[in-house]
């Protein structure tokens, strides 16, 4: 057996199981197929892991695009993102023993992780940010700030069959979410979200007549100097982003210290750790936990 034949039986059993997002599983299983392709499974020894991950740690050297460009020098991935690689790579090989394809398992040691990030906004600090950012945009971080929601998987995908206005929730459908639970949350707590939200139907309302179509999505590009990605989604920022951080003096805020801010001020407001964690998505307290740093 060799490790495709591996791979695709581990993509078989989280389609089936739905216990882990496809999209993640497929990320960590390219760069192991890049490395272990064709090869048999049994012949995968603890030093060919190690050879593994000295691979995924050495820095790479992008070719330039043209002769004015210098060459750019890419780092090695964080210990962090090879030990979930890693992680993937023990499931498949502990499901090919499970289904007695592989008589002997390798042993498979993580890499010591730096700790986890402990970036956090307050509330003048995302004010400042803020406000160098276009209106749509502010919306998007109003939602992440408040609720923990992430920003490009669950913000930015939202549609308007989501957000109910009238009844006052914003909900995440079952299988949309990276632990695949659906979540419905009474904006009536948040009024100045559902005048934000009113504010952005406005606008997209205002692009619906310009284009003469209807427009699903809560966050579509309502200006571009390519026409053909006006009404489309808008797929991230974080160019954007770090503009408007490094014009607010916050150059190394990220967009997802807006889930940490989320869940320590759910923390100090006295919300209940079970409701906190349907609101943000959290599925076990231990990564809760990480994510509720400084809570006094």
């Amino acid at each position: 057996m060799r490790w495709e034949d591996v791979a695709q039986d581990l993509r078989d059993h989280y389609t089936t199981t739905k216990k882990r997002d496809l999209k993640e599983v497929e990320k960590r299983l390219e760069p192991l197929g890049e490395f272990f392709k064709g090869r048999r499974v049994r012949s995968i020894s603890p030093s060919d892991v190690t050879r593994y991950v000295k691979w995924r740690q050495t820095p790479v050297t992008m070719p330039a695009k043209n002769l004015e460009s210098p060459s750019v020098v890419k780092p090695g991935k964080a210990n962090g993102t090879i030990n979930r690689e890693l992680g993937i790579l023990n499931k498949a090989l502990r499901l090919a023993a499970r289904h007695q394809k592989l008589a002997r398992l390798p042993i498979i040691e993580l890499l010591a992780e730096s700790k986890a990030r402990e970036g956090f906004f307050e509330r003048d600090q995302y004010e400042g940010v803020r406000g160098h950012l276009r209106s749509d945009l502010q919306v998007a971080t109003d939602i992440a700030y408040a609720l923990g929601w992430r920003i490009r998987d669950e913000v930015l995908t939202l549609t308007w069959p989501q957000v109910n206005l009238k009844a006052l929730t914003l909900r995440l459908e079952p299988g949309t979410t990276k632990n695949c639970e659906g979540r419905l949350f009474p904006l009536r707590y948040f009024p100045h979200l559902v005048q934000a939200l009113h504010e952005q139907r406005e606008r997209v309302r205002a692009l619906e007549a310009k284009l003469g179509r209807v427009i699903p999505y809560v966050f579509p590009h309502l200006e571009s100097k390519r026409p053909e990605l006006l009404g489309t989604p808008v797929r991230g920022f974080k160019r954007v982003w770090k503009t408007a951080c490094k014009r607010a003096g916050l150059p190394t805020k990220l967009l997802h210290d807006f889930r940490r801010t989320a869940v320590r001020n759910m923390e100090r407001a006295g919300v209940a750790r079970s409701v906190a964690m349907q609101i943000t998505g959290h599925k076990t307290e231990s990564v809760y936990k990480r994510y509720a740093i400084g809570a006094e």
